[in-house]
């Protein structure tokens, strides 16, 4: 067996095996030298051997006995490596009795005894609770937290209809919003996926259809159209069939750039929404202000098809820090313009029905200026002449907003610096067909490039010099940069890094915007009576 044959766990399966915190694994790495050697994965989600770190445990003493549940995780992480789902499909087959099999003895017998104890349909919904938990986003996999099902279903509501999810998964999502007998219809990239959520719906006695395909690329439900289409799509896709769909129908909006594979996604649920009926889609933050995607932004505001955008806490999308927003698009067009909500304050379950007594209306014509920034946070607050309660409420929201600047930044740690040997000359990558400029927007034709690595570093002071010219005015010019040659994987958690931080430059942008509001209210506070200066000791 290969190393990359060899099962990996990440730092939460070894906490779960060990039965302590992750922060203790972590410290494990630090303090002992003979810890196992990481195998794959980032220096940010490292991945390591399942049989090392077990013979490590057991020979530190720092292993336990093991319930059956955790046992079974075991057996399947041991069996079918990073592939859990398609781990979940075999025990789906063991519980429905398909005569296919497809699990070892031991992982047989413990899911017997598992089901006797808490009935199939459960233990398979633990069994992705479980996996919800201790998936990241760099992994590849669509996998919807608990917060994130939650809200999106307090959304939904009842639907007259048939519900779509053109990004299942292992279904989470798909199978919690709608009622009993609700039609429901699926599609994913992954065989193992479709087989489990199929598993899941059968045990539950749930009509579905389920199909196996690439959702932008072959799309296999075509014309089908449901009342609610819910959707928490990959990520940052670059490579998502942009030069094959360039006619496609479903741009309604516009054709998406292909950095911004969100709004890809976002019209194809569009496109598939019921007349009448509504679409729900989890998209990154970023998606609500870039310039690259400005020209949809505002068709889609002009034409009164944004019903709302919901911003979430950190943590609402596995394996991210990083904000959420959920889009909610209603396939009837309106002027009643778009309900902004801010939830980034929100700790544990959320009451959308007390939540949106929060929200506030905001008018196409105010959302169409120069950017047509849709972040919620932008527009959230009390409206009228309150000096006092709106003073008081933009303090609070200036607080809130530097305490999440400070936690968004990341952890960086110091380097000796690159070797100018080493650079490589972006114009020469272009002049080969690896990467390409259009509007300033830098696009990869290659695996082996990472975008946001190579926009990060354009930007950086050197290639900025290099760019200035000698009457002082700046322009970035992308062929004259030179970049430090890494490999792809080493590039991909850079362009991580360079993502966050572009979103801590926005957030900070929005703070001293909320700084100029405050300062505004207090001058206007003060000059009209409605306002006065608290004294130290009134302060204590």
């Amino acid at each position: 067996m290969t190393t990359t044959e060899k099962p990996l766990v990440s730092l939460v399966d070894i906490s779960e095996l060990a039965g302590v915190t992750r922060a203790a694994v972590s410290n494990w790495r630090r303090r002992y030298p003979d810890f196992p050697d990481r195998i794959e994965g980032t220096a940010l989600a490292p991945l390591f051997s399942l049989s090392e770190v077990k013979e490590w445990l057991r020979r530190t003493g720092r292993g336990r006995d093991v319930s059956d549940e955790v046992g079974l995780w075991q057996e399947l992480r041991a069996q079918f490596g990073d592939d859990m789902v398609a781990g979940f499909a075999a025990v789906g087959r063991e519980l429905r009795d398909t005569g296919e099999g497809g699990l070892s003895t031991a992982a047989t017998t413990l899911v017997r005894q598992l089901a006797k104890d808490r009935g199939p349909l459960e233990l398979l919904s633990d069994l992705a609770t479980r996996y919800a938990g201790s998936v990241g986003r760099s992994s590849g996999e669509i996998v919807s937290t608990p917060l994130l099902v939650s809200v999106i279903t307090q959304l939904a509501g009842d639907p007259q209809g048939g519900v779509l999810d053109p990004a299942c998964g292992q279904g989470d999502l798909l199978l919690a919003v709608g009622g009993r007998n609700t039609e429901r219809s699926g599609q994913d990239v992954r065989p193992s996926a479709i087989e489990f959520v199929t598993h899941r719906a059968a045990l539950a006695d749930e009509p579905l259809t389920a199909r196996v395909g690439d959702t932008l690329r072959d799309d296999r439900f075509p014309g089908v159209q449901a009342q609610l289409v819910v959707c928490d799509p990959p990520r940052t896709l670059t490579d998502w069939g942009r030069e094959d769909l360039l006619v496609d129908t479903r741009w309604e909006f516009g054709i998406p750039p292909k950095s911004e594979g969100e709004l890809a996604w976002l019209q194809h649920c569009f496109a598939h929404t019921a007349p009448g009926g509504r679409a729900i889609v989890a998209l990154p933050s970023a998606v609500a202000y870039r310039r690259s995607g400005k020209k949809i932004r505002t068709e889609m505001v002009r034409n009164g098809y944004i019903e709302a955008i919901v911003q979430l806490p950190a943590g609402a999308v596995a394996g991210s820090p990083l904000p959420i927003h959920l889009w909610v698009l209603r396939r009837t067009p309106s002027d009643e313009g778009v309900r902004m909500l801010d939830l980034t304050d929100e700790n544990g379950d959320i009451d959308m029905a007390s939540a949106w007594e929060h929200a506030v209306i905001v008018s196409a014509v105010a959302l169409l200026d120069d950017e047509v920034d849709l972040t919620p946070a932008r527009y959230v607050g009390p409206h009228g002449g309150d000096n006092e309660s709106e003073y008081a409420t933009a303090r609070m929201e200036f607080d809130r907003l530097l305490s999440e600047l400070t936690d968004a930044l990341p952890h960086l740690a110091p380097a000796p610096g690159w070797e100018r040997s080493m650079a490589l000359d972006v114009g020469e990558l272009i002049r080969h067909g690896l990467v390409s400029v259009d509007e300033d927007t830098l696009t990869s034709h290659t695996d082996q490039i990472d975008a946001d690595f190579l926009r990060g570093f354009i930007r950086s002071a050197s290639n900025t010099r290099r760019n200035t010219s000698s009457s002082g005015s700046f322009r970035i010019d992308s062929r004259a940069a030179k970049v430090p040659q890494l490999d792809a994987e080493t590039q991909r958690t850079y362009g991580a890094i360079f993502r966050q931080l572009e979103a801590v430059q926005h957030a900070a942008e929005r703070l001293a915007k909320l700084a100029r509001n405050a300062t505004r209210r207090a001058h206007d506070g003060l000059t009209s009576g409605n306002l006065k200066p608290v004294t130290d000791e009134e302060n204590r």
